[in-house]
């Protein structure tokens, strides 16, 4: 066996060396490849990989293994620095030669995205390179907490919440609550949904304010739409980006962010209120939304909303110059401004009526009927939610409750619930829950009814 390993290894290295010389060919038509970010110098004699000098500075006596940075390492010059000079043919010994081959000096290896070049600049991004997966990328919704943010602060025992509060991030400015003081200028900087621990010591989370947070806690001026009716009825009137949209009742501005934010930049929501207080809150709560995703996103919130004040059933100068792809409707009688609206709804357009008695509705259909407007009434909807308290079953103590299988063996019963007594934290699985509904429930808040414009 021993005599047969000088005759082989010839063969092995002729064999290498002509892979290598082929992939040398290809290699010259492609790209570089990039490989790590540091440079490497390899000491023949101890072996050790580290280099203690800059990357700047040369190299030190004695041969290496690796060629230069000049150029990238073919396949064939990789197999031929790790060989002796005995093993190699005489066709790689004329390339050494000739300069080809240079198995002296260091070479630059990189990664792609930190790579540099021999000149010392960095390269230029190429579109076919993958980016690293590990760079982290800092986007404008995972910014810190800055003065103007509308945040949501909230305490939370056993699964209910506590406490909860909306406000405006200022600077030199606090939060007050029975739960203690909470400084403004503590919460400016801080990621979005951290704990900030009051005066008291309690932590509180706080965290930036979504548009159903803001239309639940803002400054109003009647009742508003409530998120989960105006899903129902951006659901209902199929409102897509690019619609124009008709709302009557702005109230206190609810609707017309829902809107504004379905119909998008391309869209417009024409908003007509009668009375003029609720057409000033409407305003107020729209323009401060606004400027609280300004400052949240760093761009602009679209300026897709005209809000009127008038008696939308004398307002077809208004509506004249549009056609609409769907109403919403917040009126206490919409069966006397229907005429008006009728014709400026695009055929088979829907309009969406939020009703808060079920005699409105009643009197609702009997002015589709008197009238003969051509409406057909699609739908008479209410949208409850019932929320839960899902939780797990603690006993008296304060320990989780451990749930047990059935056994005939009453000793082999008492082990086990001493073993489980003892056990720090329960296995998956093994802990009872409970789940009822939640005592504080929203009951009901309106009727939606689904008018869909029909020709006869």
């Amino acid at each position: 066996m021993a005599a047969q390993m000088p005759l082989a290894r010839p063969a092995l290295v002729h064999r290498l060396l002509k892979i290598g010389t082929s992939c040398q060919r290809r290699l010259r038509c492609k790209d570089t490849i990039a490989f790590s970010t540091c440079r490497v110098k390899c000491n023949e004699g101890t072996g050790d990989r580290s280099d203690p000098t800059p990357p700047s500075a040369g190299l030190g006596s004695g041969p290496a293994l690796l060629s230069r940075g000049r150029r990238p390492l073919s396949p064939l010059e990789r197999i031929s620095s790790l060989l002796p000079k005995d093993a190699l043919s005489s066709e790689v010994l004329q390339l050494r030669e000739h300069g080809q081959l240079d198995p002296a000096g260091d070479v630059n290896l990189w990664l792609p995205g930190t790579q540099e070049e021999d000149d010392g600049e960095p390269p230029q991004d190429n579109p076919g390179t993958p980016r690293s997966p590990d760079v982290a990328v800092v986007t404008s919704a995972s910014a810190p907490l800055a003065p103007g943010d509308l945040l949501v602060a909230e305490h939370r025992r056993e699964g209910r919440v506590e406490f909860r509060k909306m406000f405006e991030l200022q600077t030199r400015a606090r939060l007050d609550s029975n739960w203690g003081v909470i400084l403004h200028d503590d919460v400016a900087g801080l990621p979005a949904g951290s704990f900030v621990r009051t005066s008291r010591g309690v932590s509180i989370l706080v965290r930036r304010a979504s548009l159903e947070d803001y239309v639940l806690y803002m400054r109003r001026g009647p009742a508003i739409a409530y998120p989960k009716d105006a899903s129902a009825m951006l659901m209902m009137m199929d409102v897509t980006e690019g619609d124009c949209v008709l709302e009557s009742g702005s109230g206190s501005g609810a609707m017309s962010l829902f809107l504004s934010r379905a119909v998008g930049c391309k869209g417009r929501v024409l908003s007509v209120e009668v009375r003029e207080d609720h057409h000033k809150r409407s305003v107020l709560n729209y323009k401060r939304w606004r400027a609280s995703w300004r400052v949240r996103r760093g761009e602009e919130w679209p300026d897709n909303v005209s809000f009127h004040t008038g008696d939308l059933s004398k307002a077809s100068p208004l509506l004249a110059a549009h056609g609409f792809h769907s109403v919403a409707l917040d009126l206490s009688y919409p069966q006397l401004v229907l005429p008006t609206v009728v014709p400026y709804l695009h055929p088979g357009a829907v309009c969406a009526v939020y009703l808060v008695n079920i005699t409105q509705v009643i009197d609702v259909l009997e002015g589709l009927r008197s009238l003969s407007l051509p409406l057909l009434c699609e739908r008479i909807v209410e949208v409850p939610i019932r929320d839960w308290l899902v939780a797990p079953a603690l006993q008296k103590d304060g320990r989780h409750c451990v749930r047990r299988d059935p056994t005939v063996d009453q000793d082999q019963e008492e082990a086990n619930r001493e073993k489980t007594s003892t056990e720090e934290e329960p296995a998956f699985g093994s802990i009872p829950y409970l789940a009822r509904p939640h005592p504080v429930q929203m009951s009901h808040t309106a009727f939606l009814v689904k008018l869909r414009k029909c020709v006869q």
